[in-house]
């Protein structure tokens, strides 16, 4: 896919409320206003993807807990140069869960946000603070395939009753708006 493709399948993103709306026009912009978007080279923002993993019943989700973050969240990562971010958001899923039979429920995008991260240390390096401009995709999972964590990026690998997500220390307000939203999502159009 190229990155023309992937300006399309957000332009023809359908925004579920007023954050994605505004969210859809600022990625859009930064797109037309960018030419390395896909890379961390853009030190102002750049593209990341986000896997939303269900069971097959939709009554739980997997998470993780992330060792930057020191918080729950759902696995994701850096596009670093792919526009396939579909691609981005399995290959992410795979390797911070270990699981290996991940299904798109849809291939479409399923929620899309512009967050902004703090600075911070990796890998012995500073990281000042930027955005990234993530596009969530939903997948289904058999919960009884066997996970593990990656020890460099998480230190636990669960499924969670999405009813009970609050009892999580998901960290700051942003990713627990949109875990939220994502699971607010799920329900209206996944689950009778």
């Amino acid at each position: 896919m190229s990155i023309d493709n992937l300006k399309k399948k957000i332009e023809r993103y359908q925004p579920y409320n007023e954050q994605e709306e505004g969210d859809k026009q600022l990625i859009l912009e930064y797109m037309n206003d960018f030419d390395n978007i896909l890379t961390r080279d853009n030190k102002y923002t750049h593209f990341t993807a986000s896997s939303f993993i269900v069971n097959k019943e939709r009554t739980k989700m997997m998470v993780i807990h992330h060792n930057q973050f020191k918080a729950y969240t759902i696995p994701g990562g850096h596009a670093d140069g792919e526009s396939d971010l579909l691609g981005t958001a399995i290959r992410e899923a795979k390797e911070e869960t270990g699981i290996e039979n991940i299904v798109p429920v849809d291939n479409d995008i399923f929620s899309l946000e512009v967050f902004a991260i703090h600075g911070h240390m990796k890998n012995g390096k500073w990281v000042s603070s930027h955005t990234h401009l993530n596009l969530l995709y939903i997948f289904e999972a058999d919960e009884t395939e066997k996970i593990r964590i990656q020890e460099d990026e998480n230190s636990d690998v669960k499924w969670v009753n999405i009813d009970n997500v609050a009892e999580l220390h998901i960290g700051d307000w942003t990713r627990k708006y949109y875990i939220n939203k994502a699971i607010d999502k799920l329900k209206e159009q996944y689950i009778d």
